[in-house]
């Protein structure tokens, strides 16, 4: 049956989950073949350049396996079924839809400045480069559930700040100025907000929270986001595979 993908998310994301969802949904079992790239492509109406990028995930999280000369097939992984694993590279946007979520996001604030010396080294930036900090809070029916700064190179988007919408997917944003993310490098804490966070923004209630700490890099390798995000403990769970 044909499967054509039109939801809002990275097509390659988009893919590679829904490929993994023909895999339980099918029943397919640890060294069972999975269909052709001729079968997928005109099962899901798909580029087999965005195909193939889709499988590598697939084969990266371990769910799949490639045999030379005879294809792909289900790996023994496939059998654990973790609900969104922490080592999934997506947007913000994404992933908070995934949980069922519909996030405003709210400017807090927005400006160009000299970098400190930790995000300097993340960005590999030189002396007086400067970047963009973005501040914001992602609300869900306008209760605050993460609290996002992300810092990205100047030299990265020459436009004026105030000429751009900073309210939607930043991996979009970036995507129109060919650097979107593809992967990141990522710390882990569960932590409290700081103090003068919670004191501006009247976040109070938010408790406890898993902070990610992460920078991302385009294909090409370059640091193109230095991301400080928060997640409100009460809201978020990760999962993770052992092996």
């Amino acid at each position: 049956m044909d499967e054509p993908l039109r939801d809002t998310r990275t097509l390659v994301i988009q893919l590679r989950d829904r490929i993994a969802d023909l895999i339980r949904d099918e029943g397919l079992k640890p060294g069972d073949k999975l269909p052709t790239e001729a079968q997928l492509t005109q099962r899901f109406k798909i580029s087999r350049p965005a195909l193939r990028e889709a499988l590598k995930l697939l084969e990266q999280d371990g769910a799949i396996y490639v045999e030379h000369g005879r294809g792909r097939f289900v790996s023994a992984m496939s059998a654990v079924q973790v609900d969104r694993p922490i080592t999934v590279f997506e947007s913000v946007t994404d992933m908070t839809r995934h949980y069922g979520y519909q996030t405003i996001n709210k400017v807090l604030s927005i400006a160009e400045e000299i970098p400190d010396a930790l995000t300097a080294e993340q960005l590999k930036l030189g002396e007086g480069e400067r970047v963009i900090r973005l501040e914001r809070l992602r609300l869900q029916k306008d209760e605050p559930i993460l609290y996002c700064v992300d810092y990205i190179p100047r030299g990265i988007i020459p436009n004026r700040l105030y000429d751009i919408d900073w309210t939607g997917s930043l991996l979009d944003l970036l995507d129109r100025y060919r650097q979107r993310p593809r992967m990141s490098s990522a710390t882990v804490s569960a932590v409290m907000l700081p103090a003068d966070v919670i004191e501006r923004h009247d976040l109070r209630d938010f408790g406890p929270a898993l902070l990610i700490r992460e920078t991302c890099f385009s294909t090409a390798g370059a640091p193109v986001i230095h991301a400080i995000d928060y997640h409100r403990g009460s809201h978020f769970t990760f999962s993770f595979a052992r092996k």
